[in-house]
């Protein structure tokens, strides 16, 4: 079965309602970004001698055709997907009944019904469905993958066995879109810049309302409230820590009551408008008096985080950068965070660059129009508080172009 994949831009169907623009919508080329994006994909493949690839993290989804249904859902039900061949149509597998959300999309060439082979979907059905699936890409490995290899960014162990069974090779396609994602548009900037906007302003009423006797979850909903009403999409995290609960790090909001002279740390991980995450740490304190140990800790935080990113332009290996980055002291290593760098786009991505002792990427190079945060967490093994402090840059010719610019506190 196949949908009627029809786009008739002259039919214009009555509208009886309004709707309020997104931030930069007027500002965007969305035809230039989509188009970018999905060559880039096409380009990546063509690198790793594939011919093809299926995905099914609504993330990869998103980056390669824009288009978007449940994505959170998506993240652990395979129950929407595309192909993307080198040569060959573009097809997006649809959840039921929900063709109509991308029929303005004209990248895609053909709308299908997905297949389910899981058990909540189909339950005893699921072999049988499963089969359904595994015919569906037999029949397109005819005409756009004969090598017979293909790239699957999210598969469950039977398709993978299944797949195999008919002589068919899966590889990860996780390489393909994390490298198809790491550089930059100067649409995909705009889209970020307007994620961003829209964190700060979440963050700067977080400040405004913060105060004693609210709880953790009731500050970190400002936030979601931000990001819903102007038009954003989820919060990867729940990291909001009050007190001592700020050390040691990674621990989410709850319902701890937030008393004045306690450091309040977030970390934003937000999936703003168009998809795109702004992704920033920041620190206040409840009443907005530093105490010494407060100051020491947040001044440390802000060095490492001046110091790493001073180091980083177009062309240094990430190796150089591991070898010269900042030296946390030994009483706070143990609670370190678990990067320094990371890329970041439509979520975290690419790479992810550890502390000496931790391995990581070393192979790669910091690129112009990469788009990166630079981290720090500073709490002492056995301290009372920690401090969680991250800004978020583009790689320019001349070194980093700080994008986040809500100001760090004056202590």
């Amino acid at each position: 079965m196949r949908f009627s994949r029809k786009i008739a831009p002259e039919f214009k169907p009555k509208q009886n309602f309004i709707t309020k623009k997104r931030l930069r919508e007027d500002e965007i080329d969305f035809d230039k970004l989509r188009s970018y994006r999905l060559d880039r994909v096409r380009k990546e493949l063509e690198k790793n001698n594939l011919e093809a690839c299926f995905l099914f993290d609504p993330v990869n989804v998103r980056y390669a055709l824009d288009t978007v249904n449940m994505s959170v859902y998506n993240m652990h039900n395979l129950t929407r997907y595309c192909f993307v061949p080198v040569n060959g149509p573009v097809i997006l597998y649809e959840y039921f009944n929900c063709e109509k959300l991308s029929e303005h999309l004209n990248l895609i060439d053909e709308l299908r019904p997905a297949i389910t082979w899981d058990y909540f979907s189909n339950g005893d059905q699921s072999e049988e469905q499963l089969k359904k699936w595994i015919n569906e890409v037999k029949d397109l490995s005819k005409s756009y993958f004969k090598s017979k290899k293909i790239a699957i960014d999210v598969l469950n162990g039977p398709a993978v066995s299944a797949l195999n069974k008919e002589q068919i090779q899966v590889v990860d396609a996780k390489l393909i879109l994390e490298q198809a994602r790491v550089i930059k548009s100067s649409e995909e900037i705009k889209c970020m810049r307007s994620a961003i906007d829209v964190a700060e302003m979440g963050i700067v009423k977080m400040r405004e309302q913060l105060k004693p006797g609210m709880t953790e979850n009731e500050l970190w909903s400002i936030l979601h409230q931000t990001n819903i009403e102007n038009y954003g999409e989820w919060i990867e995290c729940r990291l909001l820590a009050s007190g001592e609960r700020t050390n040691p790090w990674m621990q989410e909001c709850g319902n701890k009551v937030i008393q004045d002279g306690e450091l309040v740390a977030f970390d934003t991980d937000m999936v703003g408008p168009y998809g795109y995450c702004a992704d920033i740490s920041r620190a206040f304190v409840v009443g907005n008096k530093f105490n010494e140990e407060q100051k020491k800790l947040y001044s440390m935080a802000v060095e490492q985080i001046d110091y790493n990113s001073r180091l980083i332009k177009d062309g240094l290996s990430f190796k150089e950068f591991t070898d010269k980055s900042w030296v946390l002291p030994e009483d706070y290593y143990p609670n370190r965070y678990s990067v320094m760098v990371h890329g970041i786009g439509l979520c975290d991505e690419w790479p992810a660059i550890r502390y000496p002792t931790d391995g990581g990427e070393r192979s790669g190079t910091f690129q112009k129009n990469m788009t990166i945060t630079v981290e720090s967490y500073i709490g002492k093994v056995g301290g009372k508080e920690g401090v969680k402090l991250e800004q978020q840059y583009l790689i320019g010719e001349n070194g980093l172009e700080l994008m986040s610019h809500h100001p760090l506190e004056d202590i």
